[in-house]
């Protein structure tokens, strides 16, 4: 068979999320794309020029070429499938590729000869040849290897960051032959202004992807550790990182709750790959119990510096300042945590969908933080700009006379904090 041409490449992107639509749009620029969603609400939103992730402003989606579509039976004309659906993990903690497998099989059912199908879903080393073409292959009646071919190329998109774009990082891609490695580093290539790195397998490029995420978990969870520590021994563990970070090669990472779909998630599928091989990881797990233990470790600390059953204000409930993601959120564990002590605690994001919020942890959103009157408590939880914005007397205002304002992302830590207000920070 004539293997696949750049300049004959017919693309489909599947999934128009965080990473999806990014890429697609990016790639719009240069080829004709079609963006494909099975969320009829997210077709719709973005045909009116709305991006509900908060990523891309309605004047770009406005602007770009790109079309979209929930019809699956749209993309029969493709001959190059992007695929970039979640990757999360269960209620055990173990990898969830329901999605992934979902999306393989919607492709094999619209897939020709001479199809290559390409993943960008974060996953452990072995998914897409072992998982993702086995769906391909039931699904299509095609022989993977011959009839149509596989590529990887992990998505690195940092949501919420305007700098770090898409054409702005360098892009690993891995091809199931030589041929497909070719044909993915000429079309990223014409993408990605950053350039190009081509990896030897598919292999290399799934646990190059892993382990990008699994290495900040443990760094976070080093400096979550010394701050578990350095708050017994009465240290301010901002002042040590100050005084750390002037050394050239300190690694400069903060404390705080580590959630998400990335970092939160991915050292889950290490340890699954590293368990089903025979080895038992403990330096990524023993990173992953501290990080899932600090939205408790939050709750006690605040707990231990009120009083029973106080009133307490949380600001922020998404996983990332400025980003409205409510996935995978820790702060959820921390509200759940000071309730299961038997505070009363009032959550406000002017960020997040308050509908989701329900949906997802049935959370109430308050609307105006002012509308509960004073609080014993409140926690600065997300950095999002709307709170950097407020004056530590707005915030004060929000306190009873002595109210505690625990400020885990140190939002206020500059400020002048008034001598009627308790001020703890992580």
């Amino acid at each position: 068979m004539t293997f696949l041409e750049p300049s004959n490449a017919k693309i489909a992107v599947v999934g128009l999320g965080y990473v999806g639509l990014p890429l697609a749009l990016a790639m719009a620029r240069h080829f004709p794309i079609l963006g494909y969603d099975s969320d009829d609400r997210r077709i719709s939103e973005l045909r009116e020029n709305k991006d509900r992730t908060g990523e891309i402003p309605s004047a770009v989606l406005r602007s770009s070429d790109l079309n979209v579509t929930v019809d699956s039976g749209d993309m029969s004309d493709c001959n190059l499938f992007i695929i970039t659906v979640p990757t999360p993990i269960d209620a055990s903690n173990r990898p969830d590729l329901s999605a992934l497998r979902a999306a393989s099989q919607e492709v094999g059912k619209v897939m020709r000869s001479g199809t290559v199908v390409v993943f960008e879903s974060t996953v452990y080393p072995g998914v897409t040849e072992d998982v993702c073409g086995v769906e391909l292959e039931r699904a299509s009646g095609l022989k993977c290897g011959t009839d149509f071919f596989l590529g990887y190329s992990p998505e690195r998109i940092n949501p919420g960051d305007q700098t770090h774009t898409v054409e702005k990082i360098i892009k690993v891609v891995a091809g199931q032959n030589p041929e497909v490695a070719q044909l993915l580093a000429e079309i990223y290539g014409d993408v990605v202004d950053a350039g190009v790195h081509v990896a030897p397998n598919i292999r290399a490029a799934e646990a190059a992807k892993v382990i990008e995420n699994a290495q900040r978990d443990i760094n976070i969870a080093f400096i979550n550790e010394v701050t578990m520590i350095f708050q017994r021994m009465g240290i301010d563990t901002q002042d040590v990182l100050a005084a750390a970070r002037t050394k050239w090669n300190f690694l400069d990472f903060r404390p705080g709750l580590v959630g998400g779909h990335c970092i939160g998630v991915d050292p889950y599928y290490l340890a699954h790959a590293a368990s089903a091989v025979g080895h038992e990881p403990e330096v990524v797990l023993a990173g992953r119990r501290i990080n899932d233990g600090m939205a408790r470790f939050v709750a006690d600390q605040v707990g231990r510096r009120l009083k029973p059953r106080s009133r307490i204000l949380v600001l922020g409930l998404t996983f990332k300042e400025n980003v409205p993601d409510l996935r995978n959120s820790k702060v959820v564990e921390m509200v759940r945590a000071l309730r299961d002590q038997g505070h009363a605690v009032d959550v406000h994001d002017p960020i997040a969908d308050r509908t989701e919020a329900q949906a997802l942890y049935g959370f109430e959103l308050m609307a105006d933080p002012h509308a509960g009157g004073k609080y014993d408590a409140v926690i600065g939880a997300v950095a999002h700009d709307t709170f950097q914005s407020w004056s530590i007397e707005q915030v004060g205002a929000l306190l009873e006379k002595d109210g505690l304002l625990a400020d885990l992302k140190g939002i206020w830590r500059e400020n002048q904090v008034d001598t009627d207000v308790q001020y703890w920070r992580l």
